[in-house]
């Protein structure tokens, strides 16, 4: 999957909207929660951050099954978080993780500002 094609899964979800919390760094957020960690849209070796689980030892999972292209997010993969390499994961798995972490996103939202 390619970056353009991850972006553009990722903005059709139901709310979803692409932002720039960090100059020169995107995110896909649901109503103000971030689901996808995109980074740098011209970046040589594209990622994303994905929530993979409501803990560290959960999302660890993925990293044993991936270590080549799977790791734990900076700052916030103690939360559950991994960064993962565009290109390292079958494209189908990887959608079930935007699913994920846009589910676990808009269940941290409040009722009335979870998209319809």
């Amino acid at each position: 999957m390619t970056r353009e094609e991850l972006v553009a899964y990722c903005l059709s979800k139901p709310g979803a909207w692409l932002d720039e919390p960090w100059e020169g760094d995107e995110a896909v957020k649901v109503a103000n929660k971030i689901f996808a960690f995109l980074g740098s849209a011209d970046a040589s070796a594209p990622t994303v951050g994905l929530k993979c689980g409501r803990t560290a030892d959960e999302a660890s999972e993925l990293r044993a099954r991936y270590p080549d292209h799977v790791t734990a997010s900076a700052y916030v993969g103690r939360y559950g978080w991994n960064t993962i390499r565009l290109g390292g994961l079958p494209a189908d798995e990887l959608r079930e993780l935007v699913d994920m972490s846009y589910d676990a996103s808009v269940s941290a939202l409040p009722r009335s500002k979870r998209p319809t």
